[in-house]
Protein backbone atom coordinates (compact mmCIF):
# COMPACT_ATOMS: atom_id res chain seq x y z
CA UNK A 1 0.00 0.00 0.00
CA UNK A 2 2.82 2.38 0.96
CA UNK A 3 4.60 1.71 -2.34
CA UNK A 4 1.40 2.52 -4.24
CA UNK A 5 1.05 5.79 -2.35
CA UNK A 6 4.75 6.52 -3.01
CA UNK A 7 4.33 5.88 -6.72
CA UNK A 8 1.15 7.99 -6.80
CA UNK A 9 2.91 10.80 -4.88
CA UNK A 10 5.90 10.75 -7.25
CA UNK A 11 3.56 10.73 -10.27
CA UNK A 12 1.60 13.71 -8.96
CA UNK A 13 4.80 15.54 -7.97
CA UNK A 14 6.48 15.20 -11.33
CA UNK A 15 3.22 15.95 -13.17
CA UNK A 16 2.87 19.16 -11.13
CA UNK A 17 6.47 20.12 -11.83
CA UNK A 18 6.00 19.43 -15.55
CA UNK A 19 2.76 21.42 -15.68
CA UNK A 20 4.33 24.27 -13.73
CA UNK A 21 7.32 24.26 -16.08
CA UNK A 22 5.15 24.27 -19.17
CA UNK A 23 2.92 26.96 -17.68
CA UNK A 24 5.90 29.16 -16.82
CA UNK A 25 7.29 28.70 -20.33
CA UNK A 26 3.92 29.60 -21.82
CA UNK A 27 3.63 32.65 -19.57
CA UNK A 28 7.16 33.65 -20.47
CA UNK A 29 6.30 33.38 -24.14
CA UNK A 30 3.10 35.35 -23.65
CA UNK A 31 4.91 38.09 -21.78
CA UNK A 32 7.35 38.66 -24.62
CA UNK A 33 4.60 38.89 -27.19
CA UNK A 34 2.01 40.91 -25.34
CA UNK A 35 0.60 43.95 -27.10
CA UNK A 36 1.81 47.46 -26.56
CA UNK A 37 -0.56 49.11 -24.01
CA UNK A 38 -3.44 50.77 -25.86
CA UNK A 39 -3.10 53.81 -23.58
CA UNK A 40 0.22 54.65 -25.23
CA UNK A 41 -1.61 55.67 -28.40
CA UNK A 42 -3.97 58.00 -26.56
CA UNK A 43 -3.39 61.73 -26.12
CA UNK A 44 -0.68 62.03 -28.77
CA UNK A 45 -0.77 64.76 -31.37
CA UNK A 46 -0.58 62.55 -34.46
CA UNK A 47 -2.32 59.57 -35.99
CA UNK A 48 -0.34 56.40 -35.55
CA UNK A 49 -1.31 52.81 -36.32
CA UNK A 50 -1.15 50.36 -33.44
CA UNK A 51 1.95 48.23 -33.95
CA UNK A 52 1.30 44.51 -33.96
CA UNK A 53 3.81 42.36 -32.08
CA UNK A 54 5.44 39.83 -34.44
CA UNK A 55 4.22 36.25 -34.05
CA UNK A 56 6.18 33.04 -34.64
CA UNK A 57 5.34 29.38 -35.27
CA UNK A 58 5.38 27.06 -32.25
CA UNK A 59 8.71 25.50 -33.11
CA UNK A 60 11.85 25.73 -30.99
CA UNK A 61 15.43 24.42 -31.02
CA UNK A 62 18.47 24.97 -28.85
CA UNK A 63 21.81 25.91 -30.38
CA UNK A 64 23.29 22.97 -28.40
CA UNK A 65 21.43 20.62 -30.74
CA UNK A 66 23.68 21.94 -33.52
CA UNK A 67 26.96 21.54 -31.67
CA UNK A 68 27.31 24.79 -29.71
CA UNK A 69 29.48 24.58 -26.58
CA UNK A 70 29.02 27.02 -23.65
CA UNK A 71 32.62 27.08 -22.41
CA UNK A 72 33.52 30.66 -23.40
CA UNK A 73 36.31 29.43 -25.70
CA UNK A 74 34.69 27.37 -28.43
CA UNK A 75 33.68 29.46 -31.44
CA UNK A 76 29.98 28.80 -31.99
CA UNK A 77 29.35 30.87 -35.13
CA UNK A 78 28.55 27.87 -37.34
CA UNK A 79 26.34 26.17 -34.76
CA UNK A 80 24.23 29.29 -34.27
CA UNK A 81 24.00 29.83 -38.02
CA UNK A 82 22.88 26.22 -38.56
CA UNK A 83 20.22 26.55 -35.85
CA UNK A 84 18.85 29.74 -37.41
CA UNK A 85 18.91 28.26 -40.93
CA UNK A 86 17.14 25.13 -39.71
CA UNK A 87 14.33 27.00 -37.99
CA UNK A 88 13.92 29.30 -41.02
CA UNK A 89 13.59 26.24 -43.26
CA UNK A 90 10.79 24.96 -40.99
CA UNK A 91 8.89 28.22 -41.54
CA UNK A 92 10.18 30.01 -38.45
CA UNK A 93 10.14 29.74 -34.67
CA UNK A 94 12.48 30.13 -31.73
CA UNK A 95 16.25 29.63 -31.57
CA UNK A 96 17.25 29.26 -27.92
CA UNK A 97 20.62 30.24 -26.45
CA UNK A 98 20.68 28.51 -23.03
CA UNK A 99 22.58 29.41 -19.86
CA UNK A 100 26.34 29.49 -20.40
CA UNK A 101 29.07 31.56 -22.01
CA UNK A 102 28.84 31.42 -25.78
CA UNK A 103 31.67 32.78 -27.91
CA UNK A 104 30.68 33.58 -31.48
CA UNK A 105 31.26 35.66 -34.57
CA UNK A 106 28.41 37.62 -36.20
CA UNK A 107 24.88 36.30 -35.77
CA UNK A 108 22.94 36.84 -39.01
CA UNK A 109 19.20 36.93 -38.39
CA UNK A 110 16.51 35.68 -40.77
CA UNK A 111 12.80 36.34 -41.19
CA UNK A 112 10.39 34.64 -38.78
CA UNK A 113 13.14 33.99 -36.22
CA UNK A 114 12.89 34.73 -32.50
CA UNK A 115 16.41 34.60 -31.10
CA UNK A 116 15.78 33.83 -27.43
CA UNK A 117 18.66 34.24 -24.99
CA UNK A 118 17.81 32.65 -21.65
CA UNK A 119 18.57 34.05 -18.23
CA UNK A 120 22.15 33.18 -17.32
CA UNK A 121 23.31 33.16 -20.94
CA UNK A 122 26.19 35.43 -21.97
CA UNK A 123 26.83 35.76 -25.70
CA UNK A 124 30.36 37.11 -26.11
CA UNK A 125 31.29 38.24 -29.58
CA UNK A 126 34.77 37.32 -30.74
CA UNK A 127 37.58 39.89 -30.81
CA UNK A 128 38.87 38.42 -34.08
CA UNK A 129 38.24 41.21 -36.61
CA UNK A 130 38.61 38.76 -39.52
CA UNK A 131 35.23 37.24 -38.61
CA UNK A 132 33.44 40.50 -39.48
CA UNK A 133 33.48 41.10 -43.27
CA UNK A 134 32.83 44.53 -44.73
CA UNK A 135 29.24 45.24 -45.74
CA UNK A 136 27.66 48.22 -47.48
CA UNK A 137 25.61 50.12 -44.95
CA UNK A 138 24.81 53.52 -43.47
CA UNK A 139 26.79 54.86 -40.52
CA UNK A 140 26.38 58.30 -38.98
CA UNK A 141 23.89 59.00 -41.76
CA UNK A 142 26.31 58.42 -44.65
CA UNK A 143 26.47 55.62 -47.21
CA UNK A 144 29.67 53.73 -46.51
CA UNK A 145 31.31 50.38 -45.75
CA UNK A 146 31.65 49.04 -42.21
CA UNK A 147 32.55 45.77 -40.56
CA UNK A 148 29.49 43.53 -40.23
CA UNK A 149 27.58 44.03 -37.00
CA UNK A 150 27.77 41.31 -34.33
CA UNK A 151 23.97 40.99 -34.71
CA UNK A 152 22.93 41.72 -38.30
CA UNK A 153 19.76 41.49 -40.35
CA UNK A 154 18.67 43.04 -43.63
CA UNK A 155 15.39 42.88 -45.51
CA UNK A 156 13.63 40.84 -42.85
CA UNK A 157 10.02 40.47 -41.75
CA UNK A 158 8.95 39.27 -38.32
CA UNK A 159 12.13 39.07 -36.27
CA UNK A 160 12.70 39.22 -32.52
CA UNK A 161 15.41 39.06 -29.89
CA UNK A 162 13.96 38.10 -26.51
CA UNK A 163 15.01 36.73 -23.13
CA UNK A 164 16.94 37.79 -20.05
CA UNK A 165 20.46 36.99 -21.23
CA UNK A 166 23.34 39.29 -22.16
CA UNK A 167 24.98 40.18 -25.46
CA UNK A 168 28.51 41.58 -25.11
CA UNK A 169 30.00 43.19 -28.23
CA UNK A 170 33.66 43.12 -27.05
CA UNK A 171 33.82 46.79 -27.88
CA UNK A 172 37.03 47.41 -25.94
CA UNK A 173 38.87 45.43 -28.61
CA UNK A 174 37.66 47.80 -31.36
CA UNK A 175 37.48 51.31 -29.95
CA UNK A 176 40.19 53.96 -29.75
CA UNK A 177 40.48 55.30 -26.21
CA UNK A 178 41.56 58.73 -25.06
CA UNK A 179 43.90 58.98 -22.09
CA UNK A 180 41.71 61.81 -20.78
CA UNK A 181 38.77 59.41 -20.34
CA UNK A 182 40.57 56.92 -18.10
CA UNK A 183 42.24 56.69 -14.73
CA UNK A 184 46.00 56.19 -14.77
CA UNK A 185 45.60 52.52 -13.88
CA UNK A 186 43.04 51.97 -16.64
CA UNK A 187 45.23 53.76 -19.19
CA UNK A 188 48.24 51.63 -18.27
CA UNK A 189 46.15 48.49 -18.76
CA UNK A 190 45.33 49.59 -22.31
CA UNK A 191 48.94 50.43 -23.11
CA UNK A 192 50.19 47.12 -21.72
CA UNK A 193 47.63 45.17 -23.77
CA UNK A 194 49.35 46.03 -27.06
CA UNK A 195 47.97 48.30 -29.75
CA UNK A 196 49.55 51.60 -30.81
CA UNK A 197 49.59 55.18 -29.55
CA UNK A 198 49.28 58.43 -31.46
CA UNK A 199 52.41 60.57 -31.73
CA UNK A 200 51.37 62.69 -28.77
CA UNK A 201 50.74 59.58 -26.69
CA UNK A 202 47.21 60.68 -25.79
CA UNK A 203 45.10 58.17 -27.75
CA UNK A 204 45.31 54.37 -27.93
CA UNK A 205 44.29 52.39 -31.05
CA UNK A 206 43.96 48.61 -31.18
CA UNK A 207 46.10 48.25 -34.35
CA UNK A 208 48.20 50.25 -36.80
CA UNK A 209 45.47 49.71 -39.39
CA UNK A 210 42.90 51.24 -37.07
CA UNK A 211 45.07 54.32 -36.46
CA UNK A 212 45.78 54.71 -40.18
CA UNK A 213 42.08 54.65 -41.00
CA UNK A 214 41.14 57.53 -38.71
CA UNK A 215 40.56 60.63 -40.90
CA UNK A 216 40.87 62.86 -37.86
CA UNK A 217 37.52 64.65 -37.95
CA UNK A 218 34.94 62.02 -38.98
CA UNK A 219 34.22 58.40 -38.19
CA UNK A 220 33.39 57.82 -41.86
CA UNK A 221 36.50 58.24 -44.07
CA UNK A 222 35.62 60.67 -46.87
CA UNK A 223 38.61 59.98 -49.12
CA UNK A 224 37.86 56.27 -49.61
CA UNK A 225 35.36 55.28 -52.29
CA UNK A 226 35.69 51.59 -53.20
CA UNK A 227 35.43 48.48 -51.08
CA UNK A 228 39.15 47.89 -51.64
CA UNK A 229 39.89 51.37 -50.24
CA UNK A 230 37.98 50.53 -47.07
CA UNK A 231 39.56 47.07 -46.77
CA UNK A 232 42.90 48.79 -46.24
CA UNK A 233 41.64 50.26 -42.95
CA UNK A 234 39.07 47.67 -41.95
CA UNK A 235 40.12 47.64 -38.30
CA UNK A 236 39.01 51.27 -38.00
CA UNK A 237 35.52 50.55 -39.32
CA UNK A 238 33.92 49.61 -36.02
CA UNK A 239 30.41 48.17 -36.43
CA UNK A 240 27.27 49.06 -34.55
CA UNK A 241 26.40 46.11 -32.35
CA UNK A 242 22.82 45.42 -33.53
CA UNK A 243 22.00 46.46 -37.08
CA UNK A 244 18.52 45.55 -38.30
CA UNK A 245 17.91 47.41 -41.53
CA UNK A 246 15.17 47.66 -44.16
CA UNK A 247 13.03 45.29 -42.11
CA UNK A 248 9.44 45.13 -40.90
CA UNK A 249 7.89 43.95 -37.63
CA UNK A 250 10.88 43.98 -35.26
CA UNK A 251 10.77 43.19 -31.53
CA UNK A 252 13.56 43.47 -28.95
CA UNK A 253 12.29 42.53 -25.49
CA UNK A 254 14.28 41.67 -22.40
CA UNK A 255 18.02 41.22 -23.00
CA UNK A 256 21.00 43.28 -21.95
CA UNK A 257 23.13 44.73 -24.77
CA UNK A 258 26.52 45.97 -23.65
CA UNK A 259 30.05 46.95 -24.69
CA UNK A 260 29.32 47.71 -28.33
CA UNK A 261 32.14 48.56 -30.78
CA UNK A 262 30.28 51.71 -31.96
CA UNK A 263 26.56 52.44 -31.51
CA UNK A 264 24.69 49.79 -29.58
CA UNK A 265 21.21 49.37 -31.14
CA UNK A 266 20.53 50.71 -34.64
CA UNK A 267 17.19 49.92 -36.31
CA UNK A 268 17.72 51.43 -39.76
CA UNK A 269 15.17 52.25 -42.48
CA UNK A 270 12.71 49.84 -40.89
CA UNK A 271 9.01 49.83 -40.00
CA UNK A 272 6.96 48.67 -37.01
CA UNK A 273 9.64 48.43 -34.31
CA UNK A 274 9.10 47.66 -30.61
CA UNK A 275 11.98 47.98 -28.14
CA UNK A 276 11.11 47.31 -24.49
CA UNK A 277 12.45 45.96 -21.19
CA UNK A 278 16.05 46.29 -22.37
CA UNK A 279 19.20 47.15 -20.45
CA UNK A 280 21.64 49.03 -22.68
CA UNK A 281 25.12 49.68 -21.32
CA UNK A 282 28.46 51.00 -22.47
CA UNK A 283 31.39 52.30 -20.44
CA UNK A 284 31.55 56.08 -20.07
CA UNK A 285 34.75 56.22 -22.16
CA UNK A 286 33.15 54.38 -25.10
CA UNK A 287 33.73 56.50 -28.20
CA UNK A 288 30.46 56.74 -30.21
CA UNK A 289 28.96 54.44 -27.59
CA UNK A 290 25.34 55.51 -28.22
CA UNK A 291 22.58 53.43 -26.66
CA UNK A 292 19.85 53.53 -29.33
CA UNK A 293 19.95 55.26 -32.71
CA UNK A 294 16.56 55.05 -34.39
CA UNK A 295 17.43 55.91 -37.99
CA UNK A 296 14.79 56.53 -40.69
CA UNK A 297 12.29 54.33 -38.86
CA UNK A 298 8.51 54.54 -39.29
CA UNK A 299 6.20 53.48 -36.45
CA UNK A 300 8.13 52.61 -33.30
CA UNK A 301 7.41 52.24 -29.59
CA UNK A 302 10.30 52.44 -27.13
CA UNK A 303 9.46 51.82 -23.47
CA UNK A 304 10.59 50.53 -20.09
CA UNK A 305 14.29 50.47 -20.95
CA UNK A 306 17.39 51.46 -18.97
CA UNK A 307 20.42 53.21 -20.51
CA UNK A 308 23.89 53.98 -19.21
CA UNK A 309 26.22 54.65 -22.13
CA UNK A 310 29.25 56.53 -23.44
CA UNK A 311 27.39 58.87 -25.82
CA UNK A 312 23.74 59.77 -26.50
CA UNK A 313 21.18 57.38 -25.00
CA UNK A 314 17.96 57.55 -27.09
CA UNK A 315 18.74 59.26 -30.38
CA UNK A 316 16.49 60.01 -33.37
CA UNK A 317 18.25 60.24 -36.74
CA UNK A 318 17.42 60.17 -40.47
CA UNK A 319 20.63 60.53 -42.47
CA UNK A 320 23.32 63.13 -42.92
CA UNK A 321 23.68 65.92 -45.47
CA UNK A 322 23.33 64.93 -49.15
CA UNK A 323 23.02 61.20 -48.49
CA UNK A 324 20.21 61.74 -46.00
CA UNK A 325 18.36 64.21 -48.22
CA UNK A 326 18.66 61.89 -51.22
CA UNK A 327 17.20 58.93 -49.31
CA UNK A 328 14.48 61.24 -47.93
CA UNK A 329 13.34 58.76 -45.29
CA UNK A 330 12.23 60.51 -42.10
CA UNK A 331 11.94 58.97 -38.69
CA UNK A 332 8.25 59.37 -37.91
CA UNK A 333 5.50 58.15 -35.63
CA UNK A 334 7.51 57.25 -32.54
CA UNK A 335 6.33 56.82 -28.93
CA UNK A 336 9.04 56.87 -26.24
CA UNK A 337 7.86 56.28 -22.66
CA UNK A 338 8.95 55.18 -19.22
CA UNK A 339 12.69 54.90 -19.84
CA UNK A 340 15.50 55.72 -17.42
CA UNK A 341 18.80 57.22 -18.53
CA UNK A 342 21.82 57.45 -16.26
CA UNK A 343 25.22 58.45 -17.64
CA UNK A 344 24.96 59.62 -21.26
CA UNK A 345 25.75 62.67 -23.38
CA UNK A 346 22.03 63.20 -23.96
CA UNK A 347 18.91 61.54 -22.54
CA UNK A 348 16.52 62.08 -25.45
CA UNK A 349 18.22 63.44 -28.57
CA UNK A 350 17.23 64.51 -32.08
CA UNK A 351 20.12 64.82 -34.55
CA UNK A 352 22.58 65.80 -35.53
CA UNK A 353 21.98 63.54 -38.55
CA UNK A 354 18.38 64.55 -39.32
CA UNK A 355 18.62 65.40 -43.02
CA UNK A 356 15.77 63.08 -44.00
CA UNK A 357 13.45 64.71 -41.50
CA UNK A 358 11.99 63.87 -38.08
CA UNK A 359 8.29 64.22 -37.28
CA UNK A 360 5.57 63.00 -34.96
CA UNK A 361 7.53 62.03 -31.84
CA UNK A 362 5.91 61.68 -28.39
CA UNK A 363 8.24 61.44 -25.38
CA UNK A 364 6.91 61.11 -21.84
CA UNK A 365 7.40 59.78 -18.31
CA UNK A 366 11.20 59.60 -18.32
CA UNK A 367 13.96 59.95 -15.74
CA UNK A 368 17.38 61.38 -16.60
CA UNK A 369 19.94 61.12 -13.79
CA UNK A 370 23.42 62.52 -14.28
CA UNK A 371 23.32 62.85 -18.07
CA UNK A 372 25.36 65.61 -19.70
CA UNK A 373 22.21 67.04 -21.35
CA UNK A 374 18.61 66.01 -20.77
CA UNK A 375 16.52 66.92 -23.84
CA UNK A 376 18.89 67.60 -26.73
CA UNK A 377 18.23 68.90 -30.26
CA UNK A 378 21.27 69.35 -32.50
CA UNK A 379 22.09 70.09 -36.12
CA UNK A 380 24.15 72.47 -38.22
CA UNK A 381 24.27 74.20 -41.59
CA UNK A 382 24.61 71.67 -44.37
CA UNK A 383 22.18 69.13 -42.96
CA UNK A 384 18.88 70.39 -44.36
CA UNK A 385 15.85 68.44 -43.18
CA UNK A 386 12.86 69.39 -41.04
CA UNK A 387 12.20 68.44 -37.40
CA UNK A 388 8.50 68.98 -36.73
CA UNK A 389 5.78 68.11 -34.20
CA UNK A 390 7.61 66.86 -31.13
CA UNK A 391 5.80 66.43 -27.79
CA UNK A 392 7.89 66.04 -24.62
CA UNK A 393 5.97 65.63 -21.35
CA UNK A 394 6.63 64.51 -17.78
CA UNK A 395 10.43 64.39 -17.66
CA UNK A 396 12.24 64.30 -14.32
CA UNK A 397 15.93 65.18 -14.21
CA UNK A 398 18.60 65.45 -11.55
CA UNK A 399 22.30 66.41 -11.60
CA UNK A 400 22.36 67.28 -15.31
CA UNK A 401 25.94 68.27 -16.12
CA UNK A 402 25.06 71.13 -18.52
CA UNK A 403 21.44 71.87 -19.56
CA UNK A 404 18.20 69.94 -19.09
CA UNK A 405 16.93 71.45 -22.39
CA UNK A 406 19.24 72.30 -25.30
CA UNK A 407 18.67 73.32 -28.93
CA UNK A 408 21.98 73.80 -30.76
CA UNK A 409 21.93 74.58 -34.48
CA UNK A 410 25.70 75.13 -34.49
CA UNK A 411 26.65 71.55 -33.64
CA UNK A 412 30.37 71.15 -34.42
CA UNK A 413 30.34 74.76 -35.68
CA UNK A 414 31.38 78.18 -34.42
CA UNK A 415 28.34 79.47 -32.58
CA UNK A 416 27.88 83.04 -31.40
CA UNK A 417 28.48 83.28 -27.68
CA UNK A 418 26.64 85.37 -25.08
CA UNK A 419 30.07 86.27 -23.72
CA UNK A 420 31.16 87.96 -26.94
CA UNK A 421 31.41 91.73 -26.91
CA UNK A 422 28.27 93.11 -28.51
CA UNK A 423 28.97 95.08 -31.70
CA UNK A 424 26.48 97.91 -32.13
CA UNK A 425 25.22 97.56 -35.71
CA UNK A 426 22.01 98.62 -37.37
CA UNK A 427 19.46 96.16 -38.67
CA UNK A 428 20.34 96.69 -42.33
CA UNK A 429 24.03 95.97 -41.86
CA UNK A 430 23.29 92.93 -39.69
CA UNK A 431 20.86 91.58 -42.33
CA UNK A 432 23.58 91.62 -44.97
CA UNK A 433 25.62 89.16 -42.91
CA UNK A 434 22.88 86.51 -42.69
CA UNK A 435 23.33 83.49 -45.03
CA UNK A 436 20.58 82.61 -47.50
CA UNK A 437 18.16 79.79 -46.78
CA UNK A 438 18.60 76.78 -49.07
CA UNK A 439 18.13 73.01 -49.12
CA UNK A 440 21.03 72.63 -46.69
CA UNK A 441 19.36 74.77 -44.01
CA UNK A 442 17.98 72.68 -41.10
CA UNK A 443 14.56 73.58 -39.70
CA UNK A 444 13.35 72.87 -36.15
CA UNK A 445 9.77 73.80 -35.31
CA UNK A 446 6.65 72.93 -33.32
CA UNK A 447 8.11 71.44 -30.16
CA UNK A 448 5.97 71.27 -27.02
CA UNK A 449 7.78 70.82 -23.71
CA UNK A 450 5.51 70.34 -20.70
CA UNK A 451 5.79 69.15 -17.10
CA UNK A 452 9.58 69.19 -16.87
CA UNK A 453 11.41 69.14 -13.56
CA UNK A 454 15.19 69.52 -13.32
CA UNK A 455 17.29 69.99 -10.21
CA UNK A 456 20.93 71.03 -9.88
CA UNK A 457 21.96 71.48 -13.51
CA UNK A 458 24.81 73.76 -14.56
CA UNK A 459 22.64 75.90 -16.88
CA UNK A 460 18.85 76.31 -16.93
CA UNK A 461 18.47 75.79 -20.70
CA UNK A 462 19.98 76.75 -24.07
CA UNK A 463 17.91 77.44 -27.20
CA UNK A 464 20.01 78.60 -30.15
CA UNK A 465 18.72 78.70 -33.70
CA UNK A 466 20.25 80.16 -36.86
CA UNK A 467 19.76 83.80 -37.90
CA UNK A 468 18.55 82.66 -41.33
CA UNK A 469 16.29 79.93 -39.87
CA UNK A 470 15.14 80.47 -36.31
CA UNK A 471 14.03 77.67 -34.05
CA UNK A 472 10.27 78.16 -34.33
CA UNK A 473 7.21 77.70 -32.17
CA UNK A 474 8.58 76.23 -28.95
CA UNK A 475 6.08 75.92 -26.09
CA UNK A 476 7.49 75.55 -22.56
CA UNK A 477 4.82 74.93 -19.92
CA UNK A 478 4.77 73.74 -16.30
CA UNK A 479 8.54 73.68 -15.95
CA UNK A 480 10.62 73.86 -12.77
CA UNK A 481 14.38 74.41 -13.16
CA UNK A 482 17.10 75.00 -10.60
CA UNK A 483 20.58 75.69 -11.97
CA UNK A 484 23.85 77.39 -11.29
CA UNK A 485 23.30 79.79 -14.20
CA UNK A 486 20.31 80.97 -16.21
CA UNK A 487 19.03 80.18 -19.69
CA UNK A 488 19.78 81.52 -23.17
CA UNK A 489 17.39 82.12 -26.09
CA UNK A 490 19.04 83.20 -29.38
CA UNK A 491 17.67 83.38 -32.95
CA UNK A 492 14.22 82.05 -32.11
CA UNK A 493 10.66 82.83 -33.19
CA UNK A 494 7.52 82.22 -31.15
CA UNK A 495 8.71 81.01 -27.77
CA UNK A 496 5.98 80.77 -25.15
CA UNK A 497 6.69 80.26 -21.45
CA UNK A 498 3.75 79.47 -19.19
CA UNK A 499 3.96 78.56 -15.53
CA UNK A 500 7.76 78.34 -15.66
CA UNK A 501 9.81 78.65 -12.48
CA UNK A 502 13.57 79.21 -12.85
CA UNK A 503 15.91 79.61 -9.86
CA UNK A 504 19.62 80.26 -10.41
CA UNK A 505 22.67 81.23 -8.39
CA UNK A 506 24.51 83.64 -10.67
CA UNK A 507 24.54 85.55 -13.98
CA UNK A 508 21.37 86.47 -15.89
CA UNK A 509 18.29 84.37 -15.33
CA UNK A 510 17.52 84.77 -19.05
CA UNK A 511 19.70 86.04 -21.88
CA UNK A 512 17.78 86.96 -25.05
CA UNK A 513 19.58 87.66 -28.32
CA UNK A 514 17.65 88.31 -31.54
CA UNK A 515 14.58 86.55 -30.21
CA UNK A 516 11.23 87.14 -31.92
CA UNK A 517 7.75 86.85 -30.44
CA UNK A 518 8.55 85.66 -26.93
CA UNK A 519 5.74 85.62 -24.41
CA UNK A 520 5.73 84.93 -20.67
CA UNK A 521 2.69 83.95 -18.65
CA UNK A 522 2.75 83.09 -14.96
CA UNK A 523 6.52 82.81 -15.07
CA UNK A 524 8.70 83.22 -12.01
CA UNK A 525 12.38 84.14 -12.43
CA UNK A 526 14.51 84.32 -9.34
CA UNK A 527 17.90 84.05 -7.72
CA UNK A 528 18.47 81.70 -4.84
CA UNK A 529 19.96 84.55 -2.80
CA UNK A 530 20.29 88.31 -3.05
CA UNK A 531 23.41 89.68 -4.73
CA UNK A 532 25.00 92.89 -5.96
CA UNK A 533 24.38 92.32 -9.70
CA UNK A 534 21.41 90.03 -10.03
CA UNK A 535 19.97 90.82 -13.47
CA UNK A 536 16.71 89.11 -14.40
CA UNK A 537 16.58 89.35 -18.21
CA UNK A 538 19.30 90.67 -20.51
CA UNK A 539 18.06 91.62 -24.00
CA UNK A 540 20.44 92.13 -26.97
CA UNK A 541 20.45 92.08 -30.77
CA UNK A 542 19.13 94.32 -33.57
CA UNK A 543 16.44 91.76 -34.51
CA UNK A 544 14.76 91.66 -31.12
CA UNK A 545 11.03 91.77 -31.82
CA UNK A 546 7.85 91.49 -29.72
CA UNK A 547 9.31 90.46 -26.38
CA UNK A 548 6.50 90.38 -23.81
CA UNK A 549 7.76 89.64 -20.33
CA UNK A 550 4.91 91.35 -18.55
CA UNK A 551 3.78 87.95 -17.27
CA UNK A 552 7.04 87.44 -15.39
CA UNK A 553 7.62 87.79 -11.65
CA UNK A 554 11.16 88.50 -10.42
CA UNK A 555 12.69 87.41 -7.12
CA UNK A 556 15.95 88.66 -5.57
CA UNK A 557 16.90 90.74 -8.65
CA UNK A 558 18.70 94.08 -8.50
CA UNK A 559 17.51 94.84 -12.05
CA UNK A 560 14.62 93.07 -13.71
CA UNK A 561 15.36 94.04 -17.34
CA UNK A 562 18.68 95.04 -18.88
CA UNK A 563 18.52 96.21 -22.52
CA UNK A 564 21.56 96.28 -24.82
CA UNK A 565 22.59 99.28 -26.96
CA UNK A 566 21.45 97.79 -30.28
CA UNK A 567 17.90 96.92 -29.18
CA UNK A 568 14.75 98.74 -30.26
CA UNK A 569 13.33 99.27 -26.79
CA UNK A 570 9.80 99.65 -28.17
CA UNK A 571 9.88 95.91 -28.93
CA UNK A 572 10.27 94.99 -25.26
CA UNK A 573 7.11 94.96 -23.15
CA UNK A 574 8.15 95.07 -19.52
CA UNK A 575 6.21 94.19 -16.45
CA UNK A 576 4.21 97.13 -15.11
Amino acid sequence: MKSRFSILFLFLFFTTVLVDTLTSQQLEEQDYFKSVPASFYEDISFDMPKIQVPQFPDYSVSIEEFGAVPDGNTLNTDAIRKAIDHVAEQGGGRVVIPRGIWKTGPIILESNINLHVEKGALVRFSEDFDLYPLVETVFEGLDTWRAMSPIYGKGLENVAITGEGIFDGSGDAWRPVSRDELTEKQWQRWVDSGGVLTEDGRTWYPTEESLRGDPGNFNVPQDRKTKADFEEVKDFLRPVMVSIRESKNVLLDGPTFQNSPAWNLNPLMSENVILRNLTVRNPSYALNGDGLDLSSVKNAVIYNNSFEVGDDAICIKSGKNGDGRRRGRPTENVIIRENTVYKAHGGFVVGSEMSGGVRNIAVSDMNFIGTDVGIRFKSTRGRGGVVDNIDIHNIYMQDIVTEPIRFNLYYDGEAPSPNQKVEVVDKKKASEQIPEVNKETPRFRNVRIKNIYSYDSQTAFWIQGLPEMNVQNISIENVELTAQRGGMIMDTDQISMKNVNIRVNEGHILYLNNAHNLNMEQTRLGFVAQGDENIGVRVEGPFIESIDISGGTFVNTTENISVGPNVDTSEVIKKN
